[in-house]
């Protein structure tokens, strides 16, 4: 068995010349090494800490840096490029030789990335399918042809063979796939009945997020429908993707100032929507640690027979208990 290879470590002075450098500059300079895409990267990890002073990690590349500081950057050690099986539980709720549908559940990282890689959907079609999965998406995303953010649960078709994926990618990039959210929001949109439009690119504000830009990003359009009222704080929403952006239902909600229940990276109402609530109701509306976002809704033309698929899957119970908690409010 061969030694791990150890993690790399630089110590990076700042000389008067560099003064008022951004940190990623700095950094790309002193290690040639790596690129500066890179270098961004580690420093959003947290992976870059100004050493002069013992502060925490500094994760804005854009920081402007002062003659005499020093920075210590870690590079952590590489990782296998090939993701590997892993035999996970999977809901399977439809498979043949092309396709194979998955009612993913709220957790699941969809394919491997940094901080997580292994325990994915992808390491578990690998044990599920063997070698059948497409190579199109590339070595750490065999078969993904489209993906749910890691605390979204619900429905996904992955394809068996590049034919499949080719096929499936085409209707996703003519918009003929059939994809459909519910979600529980903050308030009632008004109107009941609308569309939402606006380029979505990533927030210049924080790194980690996306944002309706009004330059640059792409296009992005949400279909929306309040299918009821949830007590007197929420609603339920039916929301139809036209495109499917990183993020997107829930940029957009926010936006509308109707953000999701439990989204962490885009929900701020629920302090001020729960104010005057019961302590208790706080602290289990507190307690649901996801975005109550679920994808019920999943149709495709089956790229072999060009039959139309569809399938439906029900909220599941966290969500459903999340909507009686707020009922009563």
């Amino acid at each position: 068995m061969e030694d791990p290879v150890p993690a790399t470590s630089y110590t990076v002075p700042v000389p008067e010349h560099k003064a008022g450098t951004r940190l990623d500059k700095l950094l790309a300079d002193a290690v040639p090494a790596l690129s500066r895409t890179r270098l961004k990267a580690l420093i959003l990890a947290g992976l870059v800490v100004r050493a002069t002073d013992g502060a925490g990690p500094v994760r804005d590349p854009a920081h402007r840096v002062r003659a005499g500081e020093s920075f210590a950057l870690t590079v952590p050690a590489p990782r296998p490029a090939t993701p590997r099986p892993q035999a996970l539980a999977l809901d399977v709720v439809y498979e043949d030789d092309d396709v194979i549908v998955i009612d993913k559940p709220a957790g699941l990282v969809v394919h491997p990335a940094p901080g997580h890689p292994d325990g994915t959907l992808v390491n578990a079609l690998l044990a599920h399918c063997g070698d059948s999965l497409s190579g199109i998406g590339g070595v750490t995303r065999p078969g993904i042809v489209h993906r749910l953010d890691k605390d979204t649960s619900g429905l996904m078709v992955s394809a068996k063979n590049d034919a499949a994926h080719r096929h499936l990618a085409a209707q996703i990039g003519e918009h003929s796939v059939a994809r459909v959210y519910q979600a529980v929001v903050w308030g009632v949109p008004a109107p009941r009945l609308g569309e939402i439009a606006g380029n979505i690119g990533r927030s210049a504000r924080n790194r980690k997020k996306m944002a309706v830009v009004a330059r640059g990003g792409k296009p992005a359009l949400t279909r929306y429908r309040v299918l009821r009222v949830v007590g007197t704080r929420a609603s339920l929403v039916q929301c139809r993707l036209t495109t499917g952006r990183t993020h997107q239902i829930r940029v957009h909600m926010a936006g509308l100032g109707h953000s999701i229940v439990g989204d962490p990276l885009y929900g701020r109402d629920a302090r001020r929507r729960l104010r005057d609530a019961p302590e208790a109701a706080r602290r289990a509306v507190a307690a649901f640690d996801r975005q109550a976002l679920h994808a019920c809704l999943l149709g495709f033309r089956h790229p072999g027979s060009g039959k139309w698929l569809r399938f439906r899957s029900e909220i599941p119970p966290d969500i459903n208990e999340l909507v009686g908690l707020l009922e009563a409010l």
